[in-house]
């Protein structure tokens, strides 16, 4: 029981990878291979340092991948050698590939999410919280470092549709993610650092996340009330992900894989537009 269902993971990733051939012929997002591909592009970026000082992305880059490709290597590339104690709110890196990288690895590793997963890695000393990031068990100034990664455009939404069951978190509050992130800042040592990515362009509420706009933006950077901070701006295409600009992506969409909403010939597997920001306590 201790490693749940690591059987059937390992034989899908297994399957996965044997169609990986058929994925690079004809990209689709979700297709078979999708998830194996979509890890190694990842792997490659991180590893490589590809988005350190400001770097752009290589040409085709990430052609009928999510957000995920530009958003972990965004992250990495900013993360001090030395995290401290640091928080993951909203379990993005909660995936062997991820924790396995310094400075994740053997990291005092607090990881946040509103639901227990399928998969955790608790044996190798990571710590999970389980509830509601707007009101969290932690005290104030806890963390060195806080990462929440495409997670507070759920927050007050309707989180029954992918992350739990229970009727209590279907909700329609599309300023949810103001009190999450005034606790952030609470719980963020002076000094520390908190990432943040949403995805972002034209204003849109999609029922279980929403899309942020400018106006939106700058209230998370209000309400977090930083010492300093950086914005980075990345924009999809049919030719792959690459840096952009607030004005550039005003009006990108997305792609809602639950329902179709949003699907173009582009191939975009989710977001066509992602802010991510850095802001110092």
């Amino acid at each position: 029981m201790m490693h749940t269902d690591r059987l059937i993971h390992g034989m899908k990733l297994l399957l996965d990878g044997a169609a990986v051939p058929v994925f690079k012929m004809r990209p689709r997002p979700f297709s078979p291979g999708y998830q194996t591909v979509k890890r190694r592009l990842i792997k490659s970026a991180v590893d490589r340092d590809m988005l350190r000082d400001g770097k752009n992305l290589p040409p085709g880059y990430g052609v009928a991948m999510d957000e995920r490709v530009v958003e972990y290597p965004w992250l990495f590339a900013r993360l001090s050698t030395n995290v401290g104690k640091m928080l993951d709110a909203g379990s993005t890196f909660n995936h062997d590939f991820l924790l396995e990288r310094p400075p994740l690895r053997g990291a005092d590793l607090t990881i946040m999410t509103l639901a227990p997963e399928k998969r955790c890695y608790w044996y190798n000393g990571y710590s999970y919280v389980f509830g509601d990031l707007r009101n969290t068990m932690f005290a104030d100034h806890a963390f060195d470092t806080i990462a929440s990664i495409s997670t507070i455009e759920h927050i007050g939404l309707n989180n029954t549709m992918l992350y739990t069951g229970n009727p209590e978190d279907m909700e329609s509050d599309e300023n949810g993610f103001v009190p999450a992130v005034k606790e952030f800042r609470r719980i963020l040592k002076p000094g520390g650092t908190c990432f943040i990515s949403v995805p972002f362009g034209k204003r849109d509420n999609l029922g279980w996340y929403q899309v942020f706009d400018l106006g939106m933006i700058e209230k998370i950077v209000e309400t977090f009330g930083p010492s300093s901070h950086q914005i980075d701006y990345f924009g999809y295409s049919s030719d792959g992900w690459s840096r952009g600009s607030a004005a550039s992506l005003a009006n990108a969409t997305v792609y809602d894989v639950h329902t179709g909403k949003g699907w173009s010939t582009d191939r975009a597997a989710s977001s066509r537009g992602v802010a991510c920001l850095q802001l110092t306590a």
